[in-house]
């Protein structure tokens, strides 16, 4: 369970190759957290984030993408065929994790951290599509929730502050 003094770099996470790990080593850098999917009408959203990774990774951005089925079921591939599908598709090479759920009973800590620190629309927690992101600051510090029909263009000014 996330608790409010715990930070983002403590969280546990499985990279797609199910290999155990923490965000630690994101420390210092800017982070845009997203959950997505491979057939879903935002899947497109992969060719902007990342056009966004590959423009600011050099200066600090890490694109962290989560794979999530709990809508529509629109992420039926396993992390294999997530990878593939990812990589084939839109070219994504940022890096990609293990599929999590992001509401109910089995929401990831992490997940729930972030939607502790950065409410939807009415102060919602719940995330209510594919596609929603968070942008964190170099501190670790959720800096805005952004719904999912936001494009990662959009968020390419906020990026740039926190990257200053």
């Amino acid at each position: 369970m996330a608790t409010p003094t715990q930070l983002l770099y403590d969280f546990s996470v499985e990279t797609i190759h199910h290999e155990k790990t923490t965000l630690a080593s994101y420390k210092g850098k800017v982070l845009l957290v997203v959950n997505t999917a491979s057939g879903c009408g935002f899947t497109p959203q992969f060719e902007g984030l990342e056009k966004l990774y590959k423009s600011y990774k050099t200066k600090g951005l890490v694109v962290l993408g989560f794979p999530c089925n709990q809508f529509a079921g629109q992420e039926p591939l396993d992390e294999k065929g997530i990878e593939n599908f990812c990589r084939v598709n839109y070219g994504v090479s940022f890096p990609m994790f293990a599929k999590i759920e992001v509401n109910g009973a089995n929401t990831h800590p992490l997940y729930k951290y972030l939607k502790q620190s950065a409410t939807g629309i009415l102060g919602s927690e719940a995330i209510k599509w594919n596609f929603t992101k968070f942008l964190v600051d170099k501190n670790g510090k959720v800096f805005k929730r952004y719904a999912p029909s936001t494009s990662p263009e959009a968020i390419a000014s906020d990026i740039e502050k926190l990257l200053q």
